[in-house]
């Protein structure tokens, strides 16, 4: 993870700054300090306060970072988050960078808190999902992480995920299971868990008489069919409940008995908080 964080700030400033600030460089005393401060311009659940400072060190390692709150707390408007303190063209040349990633962490952090408390007095997880933005998945599912619920499988690579243009393709989802099966077996790869999407209750059915599978995901059932489904499965197997959730009906979800709920969301829809930085 910290390799991932160093190539993507390194990459972010190569996109921002390339030969550097110009702005800045001809109207700033390159050996003049000063000091920021970032304010809160609406109440949210603050993120990314770790990779702010990785940002600033990687700039200039002299740059003196000073939070006031916590990732994860709860700020309201006008609140100082930081203070940030040294070398003004270093300050003024990274201010983009962090305020795009604490505006849209916490942004994240604040909509899944959100449905972390609809169901926070049941026994449901709640999830996210792959649809992140392209080449920063890691800061999408690190502030999903902050605002209270957990990452689904990371990429493609560390969990069987069947779905169903894999059971399609596979000729069913029997033979797309028994192959999944077979191929963990053969490559000793035994920590990796098999997912399996259900589109109804007749394929649940078969899903459960084939076996051998760690969580079924019921695609798009309705409250009543989930209803069915907890009862059908009778807690044989990890149940998770996806497709179109939102805070209107998760509770109503969680509430039928499953395990999991993903909410694509948390990261396909973000809504960036306001935040700004001031020099004092």
């Amino acid at each position: 993870m910290e390799q991932i964080l160093s190539d993507f700030i390194k990459t972010s400033f190569q996109e921002d700054l390339r030969k550097g600030d110009i702005t800045s460089i001809a109207c700033i005393d390159k050996k003049k300090k000063g000091t920021a401060k970032l304010i809160a311009k609406e109440s949210c659940i603050i993120a990314g306060l770790k990779i702010a400072q990785s940002i600033y060190h990687t700039l200039d390692k002299n740059l003196i970072f000073k939070p006031i709150v916590k990732d994860g707390q709860k700020i309201n408007k006008n609140d100082i988050i930081f203070s940030i303190s040294g070398n003004q063209q270093a300050i003024l040349a990274s201010e983009r960078l962090v305020l795009n990633c604490m505006q849209r962490m916490s942004g994240i952090a604040t909509k899944t808190r959100k449905f972390v408390d609809e169901i926070k007095d049941l026994n449901v997880t709640i999830l996210d999902t792959r649809k992140t933005c392209p080449s920063i998945r890691f800061i999408d599912k690190k502030a999903v992480k902050i605002g209270g619920a957990e990452n689904h499988r990371n990429g493609l690579y560390d969990a069987i995920m069947i779905k169903d243009n894999h059971s399609d393709f596979s000729g069913g989802v029997k033979q797309a299971i028994s192959r999944c099966k077979n191929y963990l077996e053969s490559n000793r790869l035994n920590d990796i868990p098999i997912i399996v999407e259900s589109r109804n209750l007749h394929e649940l059915k078969e899903i459960i008489k084939i076996g051998g599978v760690d969580r079924i995901l019921l695609d798009n059932f309705s409250i009543e069919k989930t209803k069915k489904a907890v009862k059908i499965v009778n807690q044989k197997i990890p149940l998770e409940s996806s497709g179109n959730m939102s805070l209107k009906n998760v509770r109503k979800y969680a509430l039928c008995g499953v395990n999991f709920i993903s909410v694509g969301a948390l990261t396909h829809s973000v809504k960036s908080i306001d935040l700004s930085m001031k020099c004092i």
